[in-house]
């Protein structure tokens, strides 16, 4: 099938090479622009499905808009017969909705309805999520709003975070479209709508959502961290007053009742114990200071020791 692929970050790779690998015809790629990186911002690195489809010589357009009219013309001269679109930062025009004939599709990281949005791995996990998914629907005008072509569930790790849970539903991801792809080419594809009264929404991350409560439960403060990882990260001035960053944590089956949350408990080779406010501790296991790198717990305490 002739297909035009639509994405930008390491999510999208899988798709991208699921699909060349499966012998589609992919005859051109739509990535977001390079985006200067460096102490300098000096330097253009390209995104990594421009960097896929180049390695395998397919061409690759990075507009700045898609409503000035130049990405429509640049996806007629390729008549593809399937847009398939997977992280790729921006919402549709209908022009573009309307040009193949076997319609746009999209990978979609979580079980639509839930989680429609730009987070939906971080959102699954912030919310204590114990399961999640991937998502192959119909895309419409209505983020995330279309029919479900195919669902595939997995478990969410107890100690898995964002950034792990990323890679494997992105390689879930290009499985999952695979299937769906051969299903549409044979006509066989079912299109389920979704129930837009069970949809909930995962709105971008923002430093905002940093700062610890310690007022929550230790499992919540400890999703927190692992659905933050590794951007913005969770963090906590309760250590020093300076804002420092929580990389690695552990719910501590211990209940102390009589200490206030937020106050440490206890300090030692195995980290730092803070009181949360179900009575129970989280232990520190990975911490960043200001300024300073990422280390273990023990070795942030070796030069800052904490009095209890």
């Amino acid at each position: 099938m002739r297909i035009v692929f639509m994405g930008t970050p390491d999510f999208a790779v899988p798709s991208l090479e699921a699909l060349a690998e499966a012998g589609h015809s992919v005859v051109g790629v739509i990535s977001q622009p390079d985006r200067p990186v460096g102490r300098h911002q000096n330097r253009l690195q390209p995104t990594p499905v421009k960097a896929c489809a180049q390695a395998r010589n397919i061409p690759v357009f990075q507009p700045e808009k898609l409503r000035d009219g130049a990405a429509l013309a640049w996806l007629k001269e390729r008549d593809p017969e399937l847009i398939v679109v997977a992280a790729y930062g921006r919402i549709l025009p209908d022009d573009i909705l309307a040009l193949p004939p076997r319609g746009c599709i999209n990978v979609h990281s979580s079980l639509l309805p839930k989680y429609r949005g730009a987070a939906p791995i971080n959102w699954a996990i912030l919310n204590g999520e114990r399961e999640t998914g991937v998502t192959i629907q119909r895309m419409v005008r209505d983020m995330d709003a279309g029919d479900i072509i195919l669902q595939r569930a997995t478990p969410i790790g107890e100690t898995e975070d964002a950034a792990a849970l990323y890679t494997r539903l992105a390689g879930l991801g290009g499985e999952l479209l695979i299937e769906a792809v051969a299903q549409i080419q044979a006509g066989t594809a079912v299109y389920t709508p979704q129930d837009h009264e069970k949809a909930t929404l995962a709105p971008m991350l923002s430093k905002e959502m940093s700062p610890v409560d310690w007022s929550q439960s230790a499992q919540a403060i400890f999703d927190q961290i692992r659905g933050l990882y590794p951007w913005p990260g969770a963090s906590t001035t309760a250590l020093t007053g300076e804002p420092i960053k929580l990389w690695g944590a552990q719910v501590v089956e211990t209940h102390l009742h009589d200490a206030a949350p937020g106050s440490v408990t206890a300090t030692n080779r195995g980290g730092i114990d803070i009181a949360c406010g179900d009575g129970q501790t989280l232990r520190i296991l990975e911490l960043q200071a200001p300024g300073g790198k990422r280390m273990s717990a023990a070795a942030y305490l070796a030069g800052h020791p904490i009095q209890v």
